[in-house]
């Protein structure tokens, strides 16, 4: 296989990095994405800050790579570096800095993130998603939001263009980038090549757009890529997909702690649209068809998978994904006609 498919390895938490790559190379992937901090801890490289103060720590790591036959293609440390309580934001935001030092350290070109999401207003502690700026309040948030996110971007620009490495944006909902226009709106307002799309198809396809038109819009802004699936489900049609019927975990449950005192929620049980294994939500046709258009942009383009389904296991999940993204591969190889 010459292309880097892998696994995004967040899922793989539970086990250290070397039995996590044996799990990636048992599904016959080669390549696998790293968190290196932001709403997760850096677990599978937990020494990045020698990794970037040392070239030997760097070399090591990878040496950890090398032996499993597994590619590390790309960090990853998506979070909100926008935050506007500073234990959050400064927190998430010093993260990516890092993780852009980290990448260039081990001769990577690629971290993924989100754009985050400010405050509504000076002095705001909670993030403010404008969904649908109707009225001209919520275009003054929206300038006040732009403003101080382009401000920071161009500052995360320059590092990345200073050591070479590119910044991927997942466009993900509850962020001021959220789809290809907002993406493109920062890349304009910031005047960067460094910083381009993350194509994670899942949140647009609950969005309604189409991946492959959006992959064909963004062109070359595209960078990299996840394998994520989404299901629309019947209560869609009664929810609708802006659903907030999410319940508050306590500290006694088991919770995920998204930075300060920010936890993530339980999902809905009826839910409107779920996280599935690929395959799932959208057929093997739909993601040899992804693949073509991102190998249309970029042949040596990666995509991992991230699995996110809590119908499957981890390891039983990955397996599932991981033969719908290799069957969708080798369609690839049939010559047309």
């Amino acid at each position: 296989m010459n292309h880097t498919l892998g696994v995004y390895t967040a899922i793989l938490h539970d086990r250290p990095l070397p039995e996590a790559l044996d799990v990636i190379a048992g599904l016959g992937l080669n390549a696998a994405e790293i968190n290196a901090g932001g709403f997760l801890p850096p677990v599978h490289i937990p020494q990045i800050d020698d990794i970037v103060a040392s070239e030997t720590a760097a070399q090591d790591y990878l040496d950890v790579f090398e032996e499993k036959g597994i590619r590390l293609a790309g960090l990853n440390v998506n979070g909100n570096p926008l935050h506007p309580n500073p234990v959050i934001g400064r927190q998430q935001a010093d993260d990516l800095r890092r993780a852009i030092l980290a990448a260039a350290a081990l001769g990577q070109k690629r971290v993924v993130t989100m754009s985050g999401l400010p405050g509504g207003e000076p002095g705001a502690t909670r993030p403010n998603w404008i969904v649908n700026a109707w009225n001209s309040g919520a275009l003054d948030v929206l300038d006040y939001q732009w403003a101080v996110a382009v401000d920071f971007w161009k500052e995360i620009a320059q590092l990345a263009q200073e050591h070479d490495v590119k910044v991927a944006i997942e466009m993900h909902p509850q962020n001021l980038v959220f789809n290809p226009p907002t993406l493109l709106r920062l890349i304009e307002q910031v005047g960067t090549d460094y910083v381009g799309a993350e194509m994670d198809p899942s949140h647009l396809f609950w969005q309604m757009m189409d991946p492959i038109a959006a992959i064909d819009y963004l062109g070359d802004r595209v960078f990299h890529a996840a394998a994520k699936d989404v299901r629309i489900n019947e209560n869609a049609r009664i929810y609708g997909v802006l659903d907030e019927r999410f319940r508050r975990l306590g500290p006694e449950e088991n919770r995920l702690n998204l930075g300060g005192d920010e936890w993530a929620n339980e999902w809905p049980k009826d839910s409107a649209w779920d996280f599935v294994a690929l395959g799932q939500g959208h057929d093997t046709q739909f993601w040899t068809e992804f693949l073509r258009a991102l190998y249309r942009v970029d042949p040596d383009m990666a995509c991992h998978i991230e699995h996110e389904d809590t119908a499957f296991g981890p390891i039983e999940g990955l397996q599932v994904a991981a033969e719908v993204l290799l069957a969708a591969e080798r369609n690839l190889q049939v010559p047309a006609g």
